[in-house]
Order: C-alpha cells, then structure tokens, then sequence
C-alpha cells in the first residue's frame, strides 16, 4: 500500500483503540462478521501478513482473557483440589481403622494429616475424616497390579466396600484406555520412606542437586530427586528405608532443610520409557483412574521421552 493513511483520534477511539492525534496507522484492514451482510470495519495498528485472515471483534474480546483463565487454569485446579481432598480423607479413614484415631500413637495418621496441611486442606475436613472413620462403611484396602501404555507398571491402591466392583471398575478403565490388569507389576517398585522437602532452605536460598545429594548423605537417605507440586514449585525427595524415615528428617531439618511431608511409598526401580504418544495416552489412563472413587493413589514408572 502506497503512501500513508491518516485516521481521526475519535474515529479511532470508536473502534476501541487509543491513538495519538495524527499518529500513521500502517493498513486498514475491512472483512466479514460471520453474519448475514454484516461488514465490520477494524482499525489495525500492526501490519497484517499477506494471506493470514485475522478474525476478531472487539466485543468478543471483552471478558475473553478473564474467562479463559477461569476455564483453562482454575476449574481443573479446583477440580483436583477436591479429588486430592478426598483421596486425603480415604487415606485419614484407613489410617484410623488401622491404627486409631490419636495421631500421637498412629505415625501413618500423623504422616498423613501433616500432608493434608501441607496442601492446605482445611482443618475441619481432616477433623471430620478422623471422626467419620468409624461410622463409614466396612472398606478394605486392595493393590491392583496392571500394565499401562508402553508397558509401564501401575500400582493401584483402593479402598472399597466392594471388592468385586472395584476390580470389575479397574479393569474396565484400564482396558478401555490402553491398559491391563496383570501380575508382577509391583516388581517394578520398592517400598521405601521418601522425605519432601521445600527446594528452598530455611534461609530462603535455592538448594541445588549437588547441595542435595551432600545432604542425603550427611542424613543417612539413599538417594535424592528432584520435582514439583502442583503449582510448580521445585520439592526435593530424600528416599531411605522406611524404618529410618524419622531420622533423616530430623537430620535433613537440623541441616537447615524445611521438610514438608514424610510416609511410605512406592518408589520405581526400574522405569519405562515412552514415546511423547504414549505419554499422552498414559496421562488419560493416570487421570481416569484417579477420578475413580475408590482410587487412593496411582504409583507408576513412566519417563518420557529424552
């Protein structure tokens, strides 16, 4: 386009866009609303590429950033806020049935009830799940062994009041969604105590990999990964054997760590590696089978792809 077009401030200004007096606009760009004979002008104060149709109304536009947010980010983080709760009071439930409602003499209690703090889970749902226990119905614990996408190992922890539909319920989801029940799949996992710690130290400084795995050492873990929670934030995870689980966290403590959480889990030795497809088909199977009910937690030994 030769030359250079010249628009009115209030002209502008009725299209939504602010624009210095006599400032140049480069194009002036016109096409079709997806409506009957309606054509609407649009001011463009950037250049538009040959060939690329750009579709955009202001009114549209109100709202729009605000909503995709609520949408897109807060509905699926309330959403798993409140399955993680209630796998949280499942977890409460079995630990009281097991070993009473005092977590002063029940360490599997207080080792859940301190995670439920550290996801902020409020004080009066985890009250409620301790009183609940008993007048809950008879449920017993269950471990499912199945094979996900890529022949990845899966360990399914439930609690149920029927066993028989709860197999038949796995089963379905597994093999519905490229999975299957099977044998041996624990030997892929050992049971071992895993401390969580902050990435941050109690002074406020970043503890790196190589600080990391000295203070494994000085605490008496085994070994030391890297991850993150829910909202990103880096967590260290010092694994050790589950009788030692109290010492390395008082050592890791006295260390100048702020440890989040400790309990039992299962940590996999040996892992399988998948393709970004079968990442994709696995992250399904892990997201149905944790809105299941009767689901406590999902172990798996997945590694995507290098």
């Amino acid at each position: 386009m030769a030359g250079t077009v010249l628009m009115s401030r209030s002209l502008c200004l009725g299209y939504g866009r602010k624009l210095a007096a006599g400032a140049p606009v480069a194009a002036l760009c016109c096409w079709t609303v997806r409506q009957p004979r309606a054509v609407l002008p649009l001011c463009l104060s950037w250049a538009t590429p040959p060939g690329r149709s750009v579709h955009c109304s202001s009114v549209r536009f109100a709202g729009h950033n605000k909503w995709s947010k609520v949408k897109n980010i807060k509905g699926p983080k309330d959403a798993a806020r409140s399955r993680m709760f209630m796998k949280f009071a499942l977890m409460i439930r079995l630990a009281v049935r097991e070993g009473g409602a005092n977590p002063d003499f029940n360490a599997q209690l207080a080792n859940i009830i301190e995670q439920c703090r550290s996801k902020n889970m409020p004080k009066a749902s985890i009250e409620a799940a301790v009183k609940g226990a008993d007048k809950s119905k008879a449920s017993s614990y269950a471990l499912y062994e199945g094979r996900g996408p890529g022949s990845s190992s899966l360990l399914i922890e439930i609690l149920t009041d029927n066993n028989a539909r709860s197999h038949r319920e796995i089963k379905h989801i597994l093999a519905k969604n490229g999975g299957t029940m099977c044998d041996g799949a624990r030997y892929s996992f050992q049971r071992k105590g895993v401390v969580t710690a902050a990435g941050q130290d109690a002074a406020g400084r970043v503890v790196s990999l190589e600080r990391a795995l000295e203070l494994a050492i000085e605490s008496g873990a085994e070994d030391v990964r890297e991850t993150e929670d829910e909202e990103e934030k880096p967590l260290l995870q010092f694994i050790c054997d589950v009788s030692s689980l109290r010492g390395v966290r008082q050592a890791l403590d006295s260390l100048g760590l702020r440890t989040l959480a400790a309990g039992p889990e299962f940590v996999a030795c040996s892992l399988a590696q998948l393709s970004q497809g079968e990442m994709e088909s696995a992250s399904r199977l892990l997201e149905v089978l944790n809105e299941c009910p009767d689901v406590i937690r999902v172990w798996d030994n997945i590694q995507g792809e290098a």
